[in-house]
């Protein structure tokens, strides 16, 4: 699931830019049973399987290094915008994805944290992961070639990104403001600011109680 999408896109110009590195490691290799299961029932009874504790620990003490171990669960904190930016701080990052019914609770002895892409089940944590990477790696210095790119998108800030337009200038009597046809860049940035603010405060107030 995630070497296609590493392989495409921003993704994989950061990699062949040598500006990030992904390694994919299946804990499966880490299996010490014959049959290289590495989930198992419930104790206590119920339906699914429980991911095991075991393999998981030994693939993270193969890591070298002290890398910033995150385990993707419904039960951590919700990531965001803000998060990313913590995030693009760390050198090593390992995301852990369980799949199905969830993970032995001591597994949580072996992380830095717990986080979750939103409030609704999902069956695995790879898309989560991939999502999370996304949003950290299109921050790292060179990925996007401007630091203007990242820096005005929705929720850097805070803020809603600001309405923005193409040609043609009219379409079915739909047209662009005037003031993005001005030429006036004082005028359009303040429109712009203004803009966000208004989207944010009618689409996402939430975020303003951030600000």
């Amino acid at each position: 699931m995630i070497e296609p999408i590493i392989n495409s896109s921003i993704l994989k110009r950061a990699k062949d830019n040598k500006l990030v590195e992904f390694n994919i490691i299946n804990f499966r290799d880490f299996s010490t049973n014959k049959h290289k299961t590495v989930d198992d029932t419930p104790y206590g009874g119920g339906s699914g399987m429980i991911l095991s504790v075991e393999p998981i620990y030994l693939a993270l003490e193969s890591l070298k290094g002290t890398p910033y171990k995150i385990l993707l669960s419904p039960q951590g904190s919700t990531f965001n915008q803000e998060k990313a930016k913590t995030l693009l701080e760390k050198k090593d990052i390992v995301f852990i994805c369980g799949h199905y019914e969830g993970f032995d609770e001591r597994v949580t002895e072996y992380i830095d944290e717990e986080l979750s892409l939103g409030d609704f089940v999902m069956t695995g944590g790879e898309i989560a992961a991939i999502a999370m990477i996304d949003a950290i790696v299109r921050m790292v210095p060179g990925v996007l070639g401007s630091q203007e790119s990242f820096e005005k998108d929705s929720f850097y800030d805070n803020l809603l990104d600001y309405p923005q337009y193409t040609k043609p200038r009219e379409f079915k009597g739909l047209t662009v403001p005037d003031v993005l046809l001005s030429g006036n860049h004082a005028k359009i940035e303040k429109w712009r600011k203004e803009m966000q603010e208004k989207k944010t405060f009618e689409r996402r107030p939430d975020l303003l109680k951030n600000k």
